[in-house]
């Protein structure tokens, strides 16, 4: 029931679009812009493509995070995020997390889903297209985002939980006394893994929340 209410929430913030065209993908943008493809079959056949388009630090005048969705190249919706917009055979669930989209998906009203196809320059098409060419190179990226997150999860939190730890509760030692400079580096790897995860739209609350 929460998420069905959350979702109708995300719904009700939809506001439609004024028509704009929507603008390439350009090779600056690949820090500040996101932007993922739906292709689908509309009514008599017709092939239609909606597209998610998302800028990382939000609006510039408002700070304001928000998501627009375009359809055949014009502008058909904008809302906040999280996002829930209508289309054909279902919806697009948008989110966003600390590093990047961490739910780009078509939902349809069946209950299936898939992710969008990311925009073949943005920073997420690029890391796709390294996963498609050379897969061991790209699992072995993956696999070391993980272990990074774990090893800063094991070694920052406890240094946390000393320092914010009430003193009328108790006190806790961690076991991790680290030099600045290292902690810098397991602080910045993390960081750098939480971001490579998101170019996939991997997000778990632990690991990529402790992170972010």
């Amino acid at each position: 029931m929460p998420k069905e209410w959350n979702r109708r929430r995300a719904a009700a913030r939809v506001k439609p679009g004024d028509g704009r065209p929507l603008k390439p993908f350009r090779w600056w943008q690949l820090v500040s812009r996101v932007l993922f493809h739906l292709r689908l079959t509309g009514p008599g056949g017709r092939r239609i493509v909606y597209t998610v388009d998302v800028g990382r630090w939000g609006d510039k005048e408002t700070g304001e995070l928000r998501a627009d969705l375009y359809l055949d190249g014009h502008h058909h919706a904008r809302s906040k995020l999280p996002a829930v917009f209508p289309v054909e055979g279902g919806t697009v669930e948008v989110r966003m997390s600390a590093f990047g989209l961490k739910r780009c998906h078509h939902v349809t009203y069946e209950g299936t889903e898939h992710q969008l196809t990311p925009d073949r320059d943005s920073a997420e098409g690029r890391r796709a297209r390294l996963d498609r060419a050379h897969p061991a190179l790209s699992r072995l990226i993956g696999l070391c985002s993980l272990v990074m997150l774990l090893v800063s999860l094991a070694i920052l939190v406890p240094q946390l939980v000393e320092t914010a730890l009430p003193p009328d509760i108790g006190t806790f030692n961690s076991p991790f006394d680290l030099p600045v400079w290292l902690n810098t580096a397991v602080m910045l790897g993390s960081l750098t893994a939480g971001a490579e995860r998101a170019l996939r739209l991997r997000y778990h609350w632990l690991l990529d929340g402790a992170a972010g």
